[in-house]
């Protein structure tokens, strides 16, 4: 294809140049060994359901309910299992060719608005904000039709002072990214990352532009430091007096303040190009007002850019995920600007990935089996999911337009962006988009924007604009085009597993259900797929049954699965085996080592028993109509203690959470059990020479139970250090644990 490309070029063939497609997708090979593989395992569950049904012990018998207990856990593994093979029975990877793009359009690229969210200064330091603002300010695409929007849902000068800071370092950043072509283009990555270079021209631009950004920094961290802005820098820019006493993170009016005006010829960066328009957007808030979260704060965003730049695609990002690829936009466009397929995409899905992940993702937060298959499977059945950030979208499809035949989608050339407007007139004329009640009787949050109503609304958002008619797209680039960070504690990762399944069970009980709202609109294979992470929360009940019960059976001498030497017994060792193994080559095919599997299995335990319990029990309270949705950020700021043990791979607790308190309760019952067991089967070999082969099933359970939490003893028993388990919460554990063990088992 290459030597055609060249060929072509040769002869000046344009009319052949045009026919080629600007992107491709291939199906993953193995297809079918793989659908041979798991119809083995599908015979393999209903032999289980099947020995299950046929072996329940009489209504005399001890064990009768366990069994029956035991049927249900795996009848909903099975299903479950089912739901998950929709996601890997069309698994496929998507191609760009930038190169055609620019030979093509160069001269006719479409604008697009880049959207950073951000919500709360303490959580979500500003200098971590204005780091990702620079690194997309520093595409390599035409500045005059870059505009760059920062959404403050604090409301913080602090924020608004980082970003003015920012604009003027931009003005030096700019030009160095783009004379030395560095990578990545957010300072603190690329300072952090990047050695000193041997050159010596790049090495003293480096050394400037470095000292630059220290500075920067320094004067940033004062000021939040300090608490307040000097009247000196106050005075250099008017937004400054938006802000007064009055003015509260929860009560303030709607502020727009553009700090660079891209029409403005005067606004140059050091080597005399043009730099892109920058907005800082605090909308409205009010206490008898619902804001509606990051929905609310992006539908504002829609709004605003619409009356500034009203560019066709849209990026929207967090503010921790900062841009790897200065590319990324011209390879989004490739699907965009497609002549055969572009005119139907709606928008175009990166994977979140991160780079604070640990050697072995000590709390498998890279999730890379579900990045590189799950979601690229749900995108061969073409339901890519809106993950909520690192996304490009047409704005009409985001703005609640349906997707017809003979729509082929304009591209407005013109980026004369209301030349005859001041930026005064533009600041309040946007104002009034931003404010609370603008959305009062309109379809905002409804038909149009981000759905409201869910603590995931990106989710629902996405299957929304499918169902409209568009196709999506989920693309995963060799270099990864975005960058954020993950939670460096435990307790951190729990509560936001727990909002998004507490989230997406909602949407499970929703009108907004895949097999209903989805129902003749998107293909069954993407409903399916859906609900691989809608069904989350429920599966904690069978996982906990499993990891309890089992136990407690094999203190009492109650057998729950066949004998060893059972035909019966093979179904059960089988769908283990073979599922275990397939889970490994998954995990190992796509980059991750043997200990980061492990830890995976370790974190899908704890996650099921702990986030997944407590969303499905708030989910039900919520059913009930006793609570509200809530929404909590992540913390983007670590003390440098538990940072130096997340490096090191250890286990952070450190608090009195009652997650920990479960997750503590269970590693122990399964470990008094184990020895309880253990000296029972070597009690009945001493006294008679043998022993019940039925119950080597639940030495196996509880010896793997015991083998993932030995992190959890380490932190309960041999620890000294500030991130290990609170006392108290150690002998909390003790005692439920020896009561548990007591517990008759019927």
């Amino acid at each position: 294809e290459r030597e055609r490309e060249r060929e072509m070029g040769k002869h000046g063939a344009g009319e052949e140049e045009a026919l080629l497609p600007l992107f491709e997708t291939k199906v993953a090979k193995g297809r079918v060994a793989y659908k041979i593989f798991a119809s083995t395992v599908f015979i393999g569950i209903c032999l289980i359901w099947v020995y299950r049904l046929t072996n329940i012990p009489r209504a005399e018998e001890q064990g009768r309910w366990a069994s029956i207990g035991m049927f249900m856990a795996e009848l909903w593994f099975g299903f479950y299992w089912i739901i998950t093979q929709s996601v890997r029975w069309n698994v496929i990877y998507r191609r760009t060719f930038k190169e055609r793009l620019s030979r093509r359009y160069e001269d006719k690229l479409p604008g697009v608005d880049i959207f950073v969210c951000t919500a709360d200064p303490k959580i979500e330091p500003p200098t971590m904000v204005i780091n990702t603002v620079l690194s997309v300010m520093s595409y390599n695409y035409p500045p005059e039709k870059l505009s760059i929007y920062l959404s403050d849902d604090g409301g913080s000068e602090m924020t608004f002072y980082a970003l003015l800071e920012a604009s003027q370092f931009s003005k030096h950043w700019i030009p160095f990214c783009k004379k030395f072509k560095v990578e990545p283009r957010s300072p603190a990555a690329y300072f952090a990352r990047i050695s000193d270079p041997q050159d010596t021209a790049f090495a003293q631009a480096r050394l400037a532009i470095k000292k630059l950004y220290k500075d920067m920094k320094i004067r940033i961290e004062a000021a939040i430091e300090k608490g307040s802005i000097s009247k000196d820098i106050r005075d250099q820019h008017k937004g400054f007096s938006e802000w007064n006493s009055k003015v509260t993170q929860q009560d303030h009016q709607s502020i727009v303040q553009i700090l660079i005006d891209g029409r403005n010829q005067y606004a140059v960066d050091d080597d005399g190009c043009q730099l892109p328009t920058l907005v800082y957007l605090a909308r409205e808030k009010r206490p008898q007002w619902p804001h509606n979260f990051k929905a609310g704060s992006m539908n504002a965003l829609i709004r605003v850019s619409s009356e500034i730049s009203n560019a066709p695609i849209i990026l929207n990002l967090d503010c921790d995920m900062y841009s790897n690829n200065s590319d990324a936009i011209r390879e989004a466009l490739c699907f965009f600007m497609d002549e055969e397929r572009g005119h139907e995409i709606s928008y175009v899905q990166h994977p979140q990935s991160y780079d604070n992940i640990t050697k072995n993702d000590l709390y498998s937060s890279a999730c890379t089996v579900t990045h590189k298959i799950e979601l690229a499977g749900i995108d061969g059945h073409g339901g890519a999911l809106y993950c909520g950030t690192g996304c490009f979208h047409r704005r009409e499809s985001l703005c609640g337009r349906k997707c017809s035949k003979d729509y082929r989608g304009e591209w407005n050339i013109v980026t004369d962006k209301l030349k005859d407007t001041t930026v005064n007139e533009l600041e309040e004329a946007s104002k009034v988009l931003a404010n609370c009640s603008y959305e009062k009787g309109t379809q905002w949050g409804k038909q149009m924007g981000l759905m409201y109503g869910c603590p995931v609304e990106d989710i629902i958002t996405g299957l929304t604009i499918q169902c409209r008619g568009w196709k999506p797209v989920y693309y995963y680039p060799d270099r990864k085009s975005f960058l954020g960070v993950v939670p460096t504690t435990l307790d951190q990762a729990l509560v936001q597993f727990k909002r998004w399944s507490e989230g997406m069970f909602q949407i499970f009980f929703s009108k907004y259900c895949p097999f209903i709202y989805g129902h003749g609109k998107i293909k069954l294979g993407a409903q399916m797929g859906y609900c691989v992470y809608l069904l989350w929360a429920p599966t904690s009940l069978p996982t906990l049954y499993y990891v309890l019960v089992p136990s407690l059976c094999l203190l009492r001498g109650i057998p729950l699965f066949p004998k060893v030497s059972s035909l019966w017994f093979l179904p059960f060792a089988y769908v283990f085996a073979a599922r275990n193994a397939c889970s490994i080559a998954e995990a190992l095919t796509c980059g991750d080592t043997l200990k980061a599997w492990w830890n995976l299995q370790r974190m899908w335990v704890i996650r099921r028993t702990t986030s997944f319990a407590f969303a499905l029990l708030d989910t039900i309270i919520r059913q009930l109509g006793f609570s509200q949705t809530a929404f909590a950020i992540t913390a983007k700021v670590v003390d440098e203690d538990v940072l130096k043990r997340y490096e090191q791979e250890v286990l952070e607790f450190g608090s009195s959470s009652i997650m920990f308190t479960i997750i503590a309760t269970l590693a122990l019952l399964n470990l008094f059990s184990l020895i309880g067991g253990t000296k029972k089967i070597i009690w009945d070999m001493t006294k008679f020479g043998a022993f019940e082969s039925c119950l080597i099933p639940h030495i196996i359970l509880c010896l793997l139970m015991v083998s993932v939490n030995v992190p959890v003893y380490q932190a309960l028993f041999f620890r000294s250090d500030k991130g290990r388990i609170p006392t108290s919460v150690m002998f909390k554990s003790i005692v439920i644990a020896s009561l548990a063990c007591l517990m008759p088992v019927y």
